[in-house]
């Protein structure tokens, strides 16, 4: 398998998930989609599988890209993979492609509400350059973009994350998708000769992935893909591979590196999200990356956290990018979407959270 194909394509795409809980078609199928696998098997949904901050959109995803523009504005095409849904803000443009989930998942496995299922597909996204930046929307660059810290000649880099050490290799209900995650790659990849674990989890950071690194595990690991696959929601049983499995067979065979960097985490469920955020705008610009991790759970849209989130990020990226329509005044309240049949934002050549 060949990691070279970056010097024939110098492009680095962009990939971000979306959705917007609020929409309320896609509320009825969400709600009529857990009642229907509560009843088949009521103990499989993930711990957090189906709070409201899962799916909440609380403008993240416009100011992520205004990070990516200020930090990385030499980026490829950007590829919004959603459920039929586009923020009304979006302007059309040349460099962005929404793609719906029908455009890369089976309609046998549709509807899925389990951003592990969906990002097993991102490689197959048509158009998409070998080496690419995977983001769920709660993630930012926080500094000017070296591609060099991200990628080299052999693979891609990774950084662990501040949490604590995964103890032990048996999946929990009660614990977390990427706790679980660390597990399954320990079982997996346990059984390739010399493979030492390391029980941490990575850290919530844009993904620097080669298309060819997951093709080649998908094919080394398909019951892993299938099982991934099979969910509607997230499923402790199920976790992500692609922030974990992908990354330390990677890693194993010799096509990842570890490094460190300065990255933060907000929780902003917390009781001292005033404190986090206040420490993020004072780290501002010296981070190579941050999450805002939007563990308000069941918070109605009005919370006062959420509108403290929206302020930080407005005063740490106020400029609006080529992506958003002009507004009479700053972004201060979450996007409505629009539905559409299919992607309405294309590319003339182009063929979730915690």
């Amino acid at each position: 398998m060949s990691h070279h194909t970056a010097s024939a394509d110098p492009r680095v795409d962009i990939v971000y998930l979306w959705v917007d809980g609020n929409d309320p078609a896609w509320r009825a199928r969400r709600h009529q989609a857990a009642r229907q696998g509560g009843a088949i098997d009521p103990g499989a949904m993930a711990l957090y599988g189906n709070v409201e901050g899962r799916f909440r959109d609380n403008d993240e995803l416009r100011y992520s890209l205004r990070a990516l523009e200020r930090y990385f504005p030499d980026h490829g095409h950007v590829y919004l993979v959603t459920d039929g849904q586009t923020p009304a803000w979006l302007r059309p443009s040349s460099r962005l492609t929404l793609v719906d989930h029908r455009e890369l998942i089976p309609s046998s496995q549709l509807p899925t509400f389990d951003s592990a299922h969906i990002e097993s597909y991102v490689h197959r996204i048509a158009g998409l350059s070998e080496r690419f930046f995977y983001f769920n929307d709660d993630v930012f660059f926080g500094a000017p973009v070296q591609l060099d810290d991200w990628f080299w000649s052999g693979g891609v880099c990774a950084t662990w994350s501040h949490d604590p050490v995964v103890e032990g290799t048996a999946l929990r209900s009660d614990e977390n998708a990427l706790e679980n995650a660390s597990r399954l790659s320990a079982q997996w990849l346990g059984r390739l000769p010399d493979y030492r674990h390391t029980p941490r989890t990575f850290a919530h950071s844009p993904r620097p992935l080669l298309k060819s690194l997951l093709l080649a595990a998908e094919a080394q690991a398909p019951e892993l893909f299938e099982r991934a696959r099979s969910t509607t929601f997230r499923n402790w049983a199920s976790p992500t591979l692609v922030s974990d499995f992908v990354l330390r067979r990677a890693l194993a065979h010799g096509h990842l590196r570890m490094r460190e960097c300065a990255h933060l985490h907000v929780t902003t469920g917390c009781d001292d999200q005033a404190q986090q955020l206040d420490a993020l705008i004072d780290a501002a610009g010296t981070l190579d990356f941050f999450c805002i991790n939007d563990t308000t759970d069941d918070a109605h849209g009005a919370d006062p956290r959420l509108a403290k989130v929206r302020a930080a990020l407005q005063t740490l990226f106020p400029l609006a990018s080529r992506f958003e329509l002009e507004q009479p005044g700053p972004a201060h309240s979450p996007a409505h979407t629009h539905r559409h049949p299919r992607p309405a934002v294309r590319h003339p050549s182009a063929s979730m959270k915690r």
